[in-house]
C-alpha cells in the first residue's frame, strides 16, 4: 500500500486576543490508500482542526501535508479539492436547505463537469440510488428528509466529484443507534465500491472499533497513540488511550471484563 496522504509536523496556533493557543503540535502521521485511518480524542484534543488542514480549509503554522507526494499545504488545485471531500455531522451545514436535492447533489458534479449537462438528472438519480434513496426525493428539500436520509444526500454529495479521500467528522453522532448502524454499513459499503481512503474524525471508540483499521489517538493537540485498531484496543499502551477504551458502554459482563 503506497501512502495517499502525508501529514509531516504540523503545528496550528490561534492567536486569541493577546494569547497563542496550540491547537495541533508537530503531528505526524502517513494516511495508505484504502485506509479507514480513525483520529479521535476528546473535544478541544485537536482532531477537527486536523480535518480542516487536510481539506484546505486552513493553512498549517508550520509542516507540510502532501497528497500523493504533491505539498497542498497552503496552494492546492481544483483537483486536489475534487479529490479530497468532506461529510460533515450535521449535513444542514453543507446541504443549501432552499435548494431542492437535485441541486444539492449536482453541484459538484456542475463544477468539476463529472458528466455532460443533459445527463446531470441521470448521474443525481444514480448517486441517489448508491446511497440507498429512492429517485423520488430528487425534488424534494433537505427539511422534508428524516436525519439519516439528510446524511446519505450528504454521503452522494460527497463522492459525486469522484474523490480519493473523504474525511468523516463526526458522520453519525447526531442520528440515533440504528439510523447510525445502517449509515455505517453504507459508508463501509461505499468505501469497499469506490476504492475510498477514509478519515474519520469521532470522539466515539465504539464506532472506531467497528470501522477503522488504524487509530491515531490525540490529546491537546498531540498524538499520545497510533497503531492498528485491533493492537491499539486490546493492548493500549498509553493510559488516556485506556480511559477512552474504559469509556465505551457495554451490554455484558464479559465485555466488561476485556475492558483495559
Amino acid at each position: 500500500m503506497k501512502n495517499i496522504l502525508k501529514i509531516e509536523n504540523i503545528t496550528k496556533e490561534y492567536k486569541i486576543a493577546s494569547k497563542k493557543v496550540i491547537a495541533l503540535n508537530n503531528i505526524s502521521l502517513n494516511v495508505q490508500t484504502g485506509d479507514c485511518l480513525a483520529i479521535v480524542g476528546e473535544s478541544g484534543s485537536g482532531k477537527t482542526t486536523l480535518g480542516r488542514l487536510i481539506l484546505g480549509l486552513e493553512n498549517p503554522t508550520k509542516g507540510n501535508i502532501f497528497y500523493n507526494n504533491k505539498n497542498i499545504s497552503i496552494k492546492r488545485s481544483i483537483q486536489d479539492r475534487k479529490d479530497i471531500q468532506v461529510v460533515q455531522q450535521n449535513p444542514l451545514t453543507s446541504l443549501n436547505p432552499k435548494n431542492k436535492i437535485s441541486s444539492n447533489i449536482s453541484l459538484p458534479l456542475k463544477i468539476h463537469k463529472i458528466v455532460k449537462m443533459k445527463s446531470i438528472t441521470e448521474k443525481v438519480i444514480e448517486l441517489l440510488n448508491s446511497v440507498g434513496l429512492n429517485k423520488d426525493l430528487i425534488n424534494s428539500f433537505p427539511s422534508s428528509l428524516s436525519g439519516g436520509q439528510k446524511q446519505r444526500v450528504a454521503i452522494a454529495r460527497a463522492i459525486a466529484s469522484n474523490p480519493k479521500i473523504i474525511v468523516l467528522d463526526e458522520p453519525t453522532s447526531a442520528l440515533d443507534v440504528l439510523v447510525q448502524a445502517k449509515v455505517l454499513k453504507l459508508l463501509s459499503d461505499i468505501q469497499k465500491k469506490y476504492n475510498l481512503t477514509y478519515l474519520f474524525i469521532t470522539h466515539d471508540l465504539g464506532v472506531v472499533r467497528n470501522v477503522s483499521n488504524r487509530v491515531v489517538v490525540l490529546k491537546n493537540g498531540e498524538i499520545v497513540e497510533k497503531g492498528e485498531t485491533v493492537e491499539v484496543f486490546q493492548r493500549p499502551k498509553h493510559e488516556y488511550t485506556k480511559n477512552l477504551i474504559r469509556s465505551i458502554p457495554v451490554v455484558s459482563i464479559e465485555e466488561e471484563k476485556i475492558k483495559p
